[in-house]
C-alpha cells in the first residue's frame, strides 16, 4: 500500500456502527408478508449487470443526480461500485457482500452506494480506475470507490471480501473505519480528495513531445520479443521481482496486427513468427471453444490449457480481424478457418434478429464458472460410439479423472488440442481428411448434447463501440475471402446502429437495450463505428459508408478534440458528469480511441484528399509521443497506424465504365497481395455516382478510363505512376 492509501487509512479509528437506520432500510427492501426482497433502484436501469443487483438488500443508485444529492443532504460518503456482468469476481463479491444482510446494513447506513456498469460508462471507469491505480499500483474488477458528496475520490480498491485476511481490510471492518474518518477527520480525507481529484487532472500532461522517428517501429517489435513466450506463444510482462510473467495469459490481437504489418515493412521474419505461432497454439488450446467456436476472455496458465470462460464481443472482433489479417498475410488455412468460425459462433449466439451484436456471454452456469464447457470422461462415452469417443479423448487430451478441478472441487475436463488436427492426425499416421471428418462428427454431436445444459447468462446490450469493431471484422473478412454473407452481415450491423444508435443531430448514442437507446457516447464509438464503415466502403464501394465515416469523424472532431494540446477525450463536450475529461492512447483488450482515429483519419485522407484529416492525425501522434517513446510495445495500433504514415502507402483508384466481371477481376487483381497500408477507391463512370464521388474525393474528377477498359491509377508515397489497364501491370506496381 502506498503512501497516499496509508494516509487515507491511518487515521482511521474503530468505530461503534448503529444499526437500526440500517436495519429499517433494509426493511422497506423486504417484501410484505412472503419475505420475499422488494426491488431497488436498479430495477428500471436497462443495464444487465445493474439489474443483475436490483434485488441485493443494498440500497443502490444508479449514477446520477439522484444520488448525489442524497449524500449532500444526509452528509454522507458514496461508495461506488464498478463492474461488468460477465466478471467473476464482481459475482463474488456480490455473493458475499452485497447479498448479505449485514454488509448491506452497514453500507446502507454508512454510505450512498452507487453501481456502474463498466461496459455503459466506460469513461467513468476510466477515471475512477486511474485513481486505483494512483493508490495502488495497479487496477481491476470490481473497482470500489470512495467518495465526497461532492463527487471527489479519496479512497480506491478492487475486490474487497466480507472479511479482513491479513492486511487486506474486508468490508466488515472497512466501512466503518472508512466513515468513521469521515466523521472525526474531514480535514484529511478532503485533502486526500483533493490531492488525488489534481493528480487525475494532471495525468496525460506528460504525454506529448517532439514527433516520433521511425525507429520506434523497431523498438516496439524488439520490445514485444523480449516479452514473447517462445514456448508457448503470447507475450508475457515483467513482474516486481524483475521475472517475466505469464499468468495470466491475454491473447493481445493489437500487438499481434502490428507485427504482422511491421514484418510486411521490415522483412523482420520474428515479427511474422510470434504471430503465426501464437494464433497456432491459441486456436488449437484451452482458449478456444472447441464445439461452439469463439474464444474465451483469457487462460490463467502459460500453456493457454484453463481459460476464463466468458466470452467477449470485442474478443470475437479483435481476434477475427488478427485472424484474417494473418491469413492475407500467409494464406495458412487454418487463420482463415479460425475466423470463419468466430463468425459462426457470432451470428449464432451474439446476434440479434435485427443485426446488431450483443455484448458477452458469462463465465457461470448452475453457479459453477465453465460448467457449460467442461466435460467428464465418462460423459464423452455416453454421447459418443467408442470410435469417436476414442478420437475425440486422444485429440483433446481427456483423461479418466480429468484435467482440471473446478471452483466445486470437481475434476472435470476443458477440451484442448495443443496441435492441428491435421498435425495430429500426420503423428497418429491416420489420414487428415478422415480423422477432421470424425472429430467434426463428434463434434456435433457434442455440440447438440451441451445445448440440453443450461447456458451461461446472456449480456444482450448493444455497443456502439464495440459494435463498430465486429463490423470492420466482418467486412474485412467478406472482402479477403470473398464471402458476400460475411459481408452483408456487417452491413446488417451497421444499418441497426446507424438507424437506432444515432440520433437527430448525427450524434451517436452508447447502448441499446429492449427498443431503447440510451447514454451519451464516448469517442470510441465514433472512432470504432468509423473504422467499420471504411471496411465496408472498401469491400462493397457503396459511398454511403465513406459518407457516413465522414460525417462520424466530423462529429468526433466537433464533440472530442483537444483544441490546446491535440488528441481525442474519452468524455464529449455535452458529457458534465465526469470530474475532468481524459486522454488515452494505451491500447488495452480493445484499442484506444486515438489510435484508431490516428488511421482512420489516414485513410479517409488519403481516400479524400482531405488534407485537414492528415493534419489532425499528426496531431494525435505529438500529443502522445513522449508516453510512446517511454513504452512502445503499450501502444500498438497507435503504431499500426504510424506504419502506415510511415509507409510505403498506396492510394489506389479503379476506373471502369460499369461494375462487370472484368471490373471485378482487377477489383481481386489489387486486393490479391497483402498490403495492409493501401486505400482503394472505386469510380464508375456513371453520371450520378461521379457527381457524388466528386465531392467526396475531388481529385479523381480527371481520372477515366482507357479505351473503357478497366483502369488503374497507383500513387505511392506521394508519387503517382501512369494508370494501368492490365491484372499484371497492376501486381507489378504493387509488388
Amino acid at each position: 500500500m502506498n503512501s497516499t492509501a496509508q494516509k487515507t487509512l491511518a487515521f482511521v479509528v474503530p468505530a461503534i456502527v448503529t444499526f437500526a437506520v440500517a436495519w429499517l432500510l433494509i426493511d422497506r427492501l423486504a417484501g410484505e408478508g412472503d419475505g420475499e426482497p422488494m426491488a431497488n433502484r436498479l430495477i428500471n436501469e436497462k443495464s444487465p449487470y445493474l439489474l443483475a443487483h436490483a434485488y441485493n438488500p443494498v440500497d443502490w443508485y444508479a449514477w446520477g443526480d439522484e444520488a448525489f444529492e442524497a449524500a449532500k443532504k444526509e452528509d454522507k460518503l458514496i461508495f461506488v461500485s464498478i463492474g461488468y456482468s460477465t466478471c467473476h469476481w464482481c459475482h463474488v463479491m456480490e455473493e458475499e457482500s452485497f447479498s448479505d444482510s449485514t454488509v448491506a446494513a452497514m453500507m446502507n447506513a454508512n454510505f450512498i452506494n452507487i453501481k456502474v456498469d463498466r461496459e455503459e460508462r466506460p469513461d467513468l471507469d476510466e477515471q475512477f480506475m486511474q485513481v486505483c491505480q494512483m493508490m495502488h499500483g495497479r487496477g481491476g474488477w470490481p473497482l470500489n470507490v470512495i467518495l465526497t458528496p461532492d463527487g471527489k475520490p479519496f479512497y480506491a480498491d478492487t475486490y474487497i471480501a466480507r472479511e479482513t485476511e491479513g492486511n487486506r481490510l474486508g468490508m466488515l471492518e472497512a466501512i466503518p473505519k472508512l466513515s468513521n474518518l469521515w466523521k472525526t477527520d474531514r480535514t484529511s480525507v478532503m485533502e486526500n480528495a483533493e490531492s488525488l481529484t489534481k493528480g487525475l487532472m494532471a495525468a496525460g500532461k506528460d504525454q506529448s513531445g517532439e514527433a516520433l522517428g521511425e525507429d520506434i517501429l523497431d523498438s516496439a517489435r524488439i520490445e514485444l520479443a523480449a516479452n514473447y513466450d517462445e514456448q508457448y506463444g503470447g507475450f508475457g510482462r515483467m513482474g516486481g521481482n524483475g521475472r517475466m510473467s505469464y499468468e495470466p495469459k491475454f491473447p493481445r490481437a493489437n500487438d499481434h496486427i502490428f507485427l504482422l504489418r511491421n514484418w510486411k515493412r521490415s522483412g523482420d521474419s520474428t515479427a511474422l513468427a510470434m504471430v503465426t505461432n501464437s494464433l497456432r497454439t491459441m486456436r488449437n488450446s484451452g482458449m478456444f471453444d472447441h464445439l461452439g467456436f469463439g474464444f474465451h476472455r483469457y487462460t490463467v496458465d502459460r500453456e493457454w490449457k484453463i481459460p476464463h470462460f466468458e466470452k467477449m464481443l470485442y474478443d470475437q472482433a479483435m481476434l477475427a480481424l488478427t485472424y484474417t489479417e494473418a491469413y492475407e498475410a500467409t494464406g495458412e488455412a487454418e487463420f482463415k478457418q479460425t475466423a470463419e468460425e468466430i463468425f459462426t459462433y457470432v451470428q449464432r449466439d451474439l446476434t440479434s434478429p435485427e443485426g446488431g451484436f450483443y455484448s458477452a456471454e458469462n463465465a457461470v452456469s448452475e453457479g459453477v464458472e465453465g460448467k457449460y464447457y467442461t466435460w467428464t470422461a465418462a460423459e464423452i462415452d455416453a454421447a459418443l460410439s467408442p470410435e469417436l469417443a476414442t478420437v475425440v479423448k486422444q485429440y483433446y487430451r481427456i483423461e479418466a479423472d480429468g484435467n482440471w478441478t473446478n471452483e466445486k472441487g470437481d475434476r472435470v475436463a476443458i477440451l484442448h488440442g495443443g496441435q492441428s488436427p491435421a498435425q495430429f492426425a500426420n503423428d497418429m499416421k491416420t489420414s487428415p481428411e478422415e480423422f477432421a471428418a470424425k472429430l467434426e462428427q463428434a463434434r456435433q454431436i457434442l455440440l447438440k448434447k451441451r445445448l440440453e445444459r443450461e447456458r451461461p447468462s446472456l449480456d444482450d446490450k448493444i455497443l456502439t463501440d464495440w459494435n463498430g469493431l465486429m463490423i470492420a471484422a466482418y467486412a474485412r473478412a467478406g472482402r479477403v475471402f470473398n464471402n458476400p454473407e460475411l459481408t452483408a452481415a456487417g452491413e446488417k450491423a451497421a444499418s441497426f446502429i446507424m438507424s437506432h444508435l444515432q440520433a437527430g443531430d448525427g450524434r451517436l448514442l452508447h447502448r441499446f437495450r429492449e427498443g431503447e437507446a440510451g447514454i451519451l457516447p464516448v469517442a470510441e464509438d465514433y472512432t470504432h463505428l468509423t473504422w467499420g464503415l471504411i471496411e465496408l466502403y472498401e469491400t462493397t464501394f457503396e459511398l454511403k459508408y465513406l459518407e457516413s465515416a465522414l460525417q462520424l469523424t466530423d462529429r468526433l472532431i466537433e464533440d472530442f478534440w483537444d483544441v490546446e494540446d491535440g488528441g481525442l477525450f474519452t468524455s464529449a463536450a455535452q458529457t458534465t458528469d465526469v470530474l475532468t475529461r481524459q486522454k488515452k492512447l494505451h491500447d488495452g483488450v480493445t484499442p484506444s480511441a486515438n489510435s484508431v482515429a490516428k488511421l482512420n483519419m489516414l485513410r479517409l485522407a488519403r481516400l479524400t484528399g482531405k488534407i485537414d484529416l492528415e493534419k489532425k492525425s499528426r496531431q494525435i501522434g505529438k500529443a502522445f509521443a513522449e508516453a510512446v517513446r517511454r513504452a512502445p510495445s503499450a501502444y500498438c495500433m497507435y503504431l499500426a497506424g504510424f506504419e502506415f504514415a510511415v509507409g510505403p502507402s498506396y492510394e489506389i483508384v479503379l476506373v471502369v465504365n460499369k461494375r462487370d466481371e472484368r471490373a471485378d477481376k482487377m477489383i481481386q487483381a489489387i486486393r490479391e497481395p497483402y498490403i495492409p497500408n493501401k486505400v482503394v477507391l472505386l469510380r464508375v463512370e456513371d453520371g450520378t455516382i461521379d457527381k457524388r464521388l466528386n465531392t467526396l474525393a475531388e481529385f479523381t474528377e480527371m481520372q477515366s478510363s482507357i479505351d473503357g477498359e478497366p483502369t488503374v491509377y497507383v500513387c505511392r508515397n506521394f508519387s503517382c505512376n501512369a494508370p494501368v489497364t492490365t491484372t499484371s501491370e497492376v501486381l507489378e506496381l504493387l509488388n
